[in-house]
């Protein structure tokens, strides 16, 4: 398994149907990878270094590369691709239309309002994501051994999905603990703010202290 590919763009390009595709150099073999359409903006420019991180998908005819910009974005396309019935595209279009933390939350929090902003995302597809990828993050959870004892001000479901959402977003179980335990005492936050609001303020507390 390719886990990541770094080289130089050569090019990139979209196609009628919107599919965005980045060609990059290694040493000498260009390797043609699809990003999702956001990306772009962040994307460095033809003739610049980049590293992309991939998932390879074997079809009878071919082999596809499909490209994130960081490995808890490829991560995520690989728990969206587990669902029945998520193909490829859907994920791409799922990863385009939210960004992570918003993705991540929406499962999470089972806010199928939001993962239905997806074109080709119904009712029952965001459904199915929420019910078939929450009980995955939760043992992600339980296997990272998080959660020993609670942090207190923090409800116990709060803390369970925070966690869940931000081991799924890259983060190590001690990132985890440390920012949910710090940020547990802040006067804005309490069992009644929405998952969302914590949210970013333990990721704004991560990167403040990365």
């Amino acid at each position: 398994m390719i886990g990541y590919l770094k080289g130089e763009i050569v090019g990139i390009y979209k196609t009628t149907s919107n599919r965005v595709f980045v060609t990059v150099d290694v040493r000498g073999v260009g390797y043609e990878v699809q990003i999702p359409p956001r990306w772009l903006a962040d994307l460095p420019a033809v003739g610049e270094s980049v590293c992309v991180f991939t998932h390879l998908q074997v079809r009878e005819d071919q082999l596809v590369f499909y490209g994130f910009a960081s490995q808890a974005q490829r991560d995520v396309f690989r728990q969206l691709v587990s669902v029945s019935g998520i193909g490829s595209q859907l994920a791409i279009a799922l990863l385009d239309t939210l960004d992570l933390p918003e993705l991540v939350g929406a499962i999470v929090s089972a806010d199928t309002s939001a993962l239905m902003k997806t074109p080709g995302v119904g009712k029952k597809t965001a459904e199915r994501i929420a019910l078939e990828l929450k009980s995955k993050l939760a043992a992600w959870r339980e296997q990272a051994g998080l959660s020993v004892s609670l942090t207190p001000q923090v409800d116990r479901q709060l803390q369970e999905d925070l966690e869940m959402t931000l081991l799924a977003l890259g983060y190590s179980t001690s990132e985890v603990s440390e920012a949910i335990a710090a940020i547990a005492s802040e006067p804005e936050l309490s069992g009644e703010t929405p998952i969302e609001q914590w949210l970013k303020r333990a990721i704004a507390w991560l990167s403040d202290n990365a």
